[in-house]
């Protein structure tokens, strides 16, 4: 070789292997390949709480595609089966049985809402199959026993963020608490009571509501009798949306918090302009600047063509720790050693958490944050802290 081009050609090598060197080591993995390894899913596609079932496939999707492109679980492709639960805790307890049946299923993600997760927690805990409840906030949801777990930020811990907003920030003193009539709703309604009076507000009313629900007028009449500072909504972002179309008819002008479930654009697009003003907290803000937010987003943005919202980010995190267990486990993991994994992971790069690992004796993920919102001018926009007690009034 003459003497140039053997050095254009050292040269060619060098800056070749400084790029391979600074190359993150997921982008130079192969993509996944063989036979999947599975998790099962158990949660609503049709009925009243669909919309969340197709917010998780977004989410899910996202983190497979991204999972997958790196390698997947020690070279094979991560794949889930979901199945429709409508958040029902009878056909929950059915898929339960179906999933633990299935062997190929090393962990299970869900239920939607903690009531169906946790009547399906026996079956699962019994036969030794994870149950991953990402969006399960009851006190009482892990436990059920070692095999249940959950990356949802425990109603013990969220609802004294939402009394700490209400009252600390927006100043209620006399509350009105609408709770949906579940054993969610009424556990985050106890807590928040116990909250709210622990920072000095009173409560005025607490009124419950069933899930079918559709017409609130007589319990805001009752609401309103009670003469409240502010009203605080436990309930879910189509429910909570009619709530507040109702609440001006009659004649109620006091502002309104709600707790983080109501975080999501279709409660904008079902509220319109009658939730304008509402008050939230939640985990996850697209406009975070984190970077594992902003990563997140702009590849949410790329695949969809839209703006992520808390539970896209709740699934697609679900994933990214389900997968981090897996390969904790080991390429011939069974469904034993991937609940021994959860023990072992840490630092899990968390959308919502940032670096993530979970309590051994709670069984939930460390750290709790929230950042408080308010719906202006038809969007989700950070609250201005200062500015937020003038607002309100």
């Amino acid at each position: 070789m003459p003497l140039l081009s053997r050095h254009r050609f050292l040269r060619h090598v060098a800056v070749l292997s400084a790029a391979l060197l600074a190359a993150p080591l997921a982008a130079l993995a192969a993509p996944a390949t063989g036979d999947p390894v599975w998790f099962g899913v158990s949660g609503p596609l049709t009925g009243q709480n669909a919309q969340y079932g197709a917010q998780w496939k977004a989410g899910f999707d996202l983190a497979l595609e991204h999972i997958n492109a790196q390698g997947g679980i020690h070279g094979r492709p991560l794949a889930y089966n979901f199945e429709d639960s409508q958040s029902d805790p009878r056909q929950s307890v059915a898929i339960a049985q179906k999933l633990v049946n299935d062997k190929r299923v090393l962990i299970e993600l869900g239920d939607f809402s903690s009531p169906a997760s946790m009547a399906a927690s026996p079956i699962y805990q019994r036969a030794g199959l994870v149950q991953l409840g990402f969006t399960n906030s009851h006190p009482d949801f892990t436990k059920g026993g070692d095999y249940i777990w959950s990356p949802s930020i425990s109603q013990a811990d969220a609802q004294p963020l939402l009394a700490e907003l209400a009252v600390k920030t927006l100043g209620f003193k006399r509350i009105a608490v609408l709770y949906l009539n579940t054993d969610w709703g009424r556990t985050s309604k106890d807590v928040l009571v116990k909250a709210a009076q622990e920072r000095g507000a009173q409560v005025a009313i607490a009124e419950g509501y069933q899930p079918d629900e559709k017409d609130f007028r007589s319990t805001l009449v009752r609401v309103r009798d009670a003469n409240p500072d502010g009203l605080v909504l436990i309930s879910y972002y189509p429910d909570g949306a009619l709530i507040a179309g109702q609440v001006r008819s009659v004649g109620l002008r006091q502002p309104i918090a709600a707790v983080g479930s109501v975080y999501s654009p279709k409660f904008i697009e079902l509220g319109g302009a009658a939730v304008n003003g509402i008050f939230t907290n939640t985990a996850f803000y697209p406009e975070e600047p984190r970077a594992e937010v902003q990563d997140f987003v702009k590849s949410f943005r790329a695949k969809y063509g839209k703006e992520p919202d808390a539970f896209n980010a709740y699934a697609y995190d679900a994933v990214v720790y389900a997968a981090a267990a897996l390969r904790q486990a080991g390429a011939n993991a069974d469904r034993k050693a991937v609940r021994d994994a959860f023990h072992k992971i840490k630092d899990v790069p968390s959308v919502i958490f940032g670096k993530a690992g979970f309590d051994a004796q709670t069984r939930r993920i460390i750290g709790v944050k929230s950042v408080n919102l308010v719906v202006k001018d038809g969007k989700w926009a950070q609250l201005d802290e200062k500015a937020a007690l003038a607002a309100a009034r």
